[in-house]
């Protein structure tokens, strides 16, 4: 599961871009209780904060005509960003973004992968990355959708020395992903293929977020403006979830999970 103890591979930071950053600010405030913290100046962005905890960042990207596209994006915990990008370049991926230190000193690489999903790497500055995860409004899942998940797995593993393991579910496997070498409770995320999912068409790395009430939060969703792409599904041993998009087309999940067993 998610935690905020954070190794090497893990998701430890979300960000999501928009080109009105105030909207936004009001969007998921309205669905998650967050609070926009801006930064220092207008092209700056900032912080979502949930009880006091960072929970994610927020800035401003182009004009949705542009090649800029409004979106979340996901960061894994990287010793040497630079060495990722690299890696990345080897194994057939792209690098969006060079590595370079940001405000807090923090150093980060935008990715694409082998198979067209984009992705960042970051090596922490004076934060650590979120302040709260697997918690109600928080990230507590993230999902990748690939034309390929074997080629995604090998890449991962090249990249991020990601491990991945299959998971018998009702509607069949499901491939999960989690540090190398690390205990099963660091799984993080899973591959799913593209070609078997039902509302995916490109390649993206999809973030969940706990919720208490999956059906509440579509609903709202809906009335602040957004779109409802999966409407609530129950997933049996997992939960009740959903994916959506903001109004400016930036693609998310919510998950109610399902209570544990003893």
């Amino acid at each position: 599961m998610l935690t905020t103890r954070f190794v090497t591979g893990a998701p430890d930071w979300i960000e999501v871009g928009v080109a009105d950053p105030d909207g936004a600010a009001s969007f998921y405030r309205a669905l998650f209780g967050w609070r926009f913290r801006p930064g220092a100046g207008p092209a700056d962005g900032g912080l979502f904060e949930r009880e006091g905890a960072v929970v994610a960042g927020g800035r401003r990207t182009a004009q949705a005509t542009t090649a800029e596209p409004s979106a979340w994006t996901v960061y894994f915990r990287s010793p040497d960003p630079e060495a990722a990008a690299e890696i990345s370049r080897r194994s057939r991926g792209e690098v969006l973004r060079a590595a370079a230190r940001d405000a807090e000193g923090a150093v980060t690489a935008l990715l694409r992968d082998r198979t067209g999903a984009v992705f960042g790497v970051r090596r922490p500055g004076r934060r650590a990355g979120v302040e709260a995860a697997g918690v109600p409004g928080a990230l507590c899942w993230t999902e990748l959708y690939t034309a390929d998940v074997a080629a995604a797995a090998a890449y991962y593993r090249a990249v991020l020395g990601l491990d991945t393991s299959g998971v018998t579910f009702p509607g069949g496997v499901y491939t999960c992903v989690e540090p190398g070498g690390a205990e099963e409770e660091a799984m993080f995320g899973g591959l799913a293929a593209l070609a078997d999912d039902p509302v995916e068409t490109v390649p993206r790395w999809l973030p969940y977020f706990a919720v208490p009430d999956t059906d509440a939060v579509v609903a709202r969703t809906l009335e602040l403006g957004g779109e409802v792409p999966l409407p609530a599904t129950d997933v049996e041993g997992v939960g009740r979830l959903a994916r959506l998009a903001d109004p400016w087309g930036a693609r998310f999940a919510v998950l109610t999970p399902a209570p544990r067993q003893a």
